[in-house]
């Protein structure tokens, strides 16, 4: 390989935007690859711009770090996307982003009247939330009666 196509890590983080500890991390997850120089130092491919493309796409869609890796496994050989890869992929996170879109509308819509949370703060949750049902639920904790596609996993388990 061309040492010309190899970039250090802090160059990787200057034209990527994602953390030294992010690339880092998503290389111990098998996401992006690296090799050694003699000292030590990680190089990357040039190439590793377009995976991480890649990852921050499937993020602002909502997929999980196990979604992104299961897209990028059918891959052959861990390369990256090619277009035809990417219409493909594209074309199965349209109807998740349709989703989203509608969720946020119903929010959108219901925004001024009721949060979803069950708080019983709002004079509305007298009526969405009698009781504070939603406590009870065994659902999920936090915003019970938010669209399930808008809820998000903790900060720890985000891209």
């Amino acid at each position: 390989m061309d040492p010309r196509d190899q970039m250090l890590i802090g160059d990787v983080v200057a034209r990527s935007g994602f953390a030294a500890s992010a690339l880092r991390y998503y290389e111990d997850q098998g996401l992006v690859f690296s090799t050694r120089s003699p000292g030590g130092q990680r190089r990357y491919e040039r190439s590793v711009l377009r995976r991480l493309a890649f990852i921050r796409a499937a993020s602002n869609v909502g997929l999980s770090l196990e979604e992104v890796r299961d897209e990028l496994a059918r891959l052959p050989s861990n390369r990256n996307p090619t277009k035809a890869d990417w219409q493909r992929i594209s074309r199965h996170w349209r109807g998740r982003l349709e989703e989203q879109i509608a969720a946020l509308e119903r929010l959108r819509d219901g925004l001024d009247s009721c949060i979803g949370c069950g708080c019983l703060s709002l004079r509305r949750c007298a009526f969405s939330n009698p009781e504070d049902v939603a406590a009870q639920s065994e659902e999920s904790p936090g915003a019970a009666y938010l669209p399930r596609v808008l809820r998000r996993p903790g900060p720890r388990a985000r891209l």
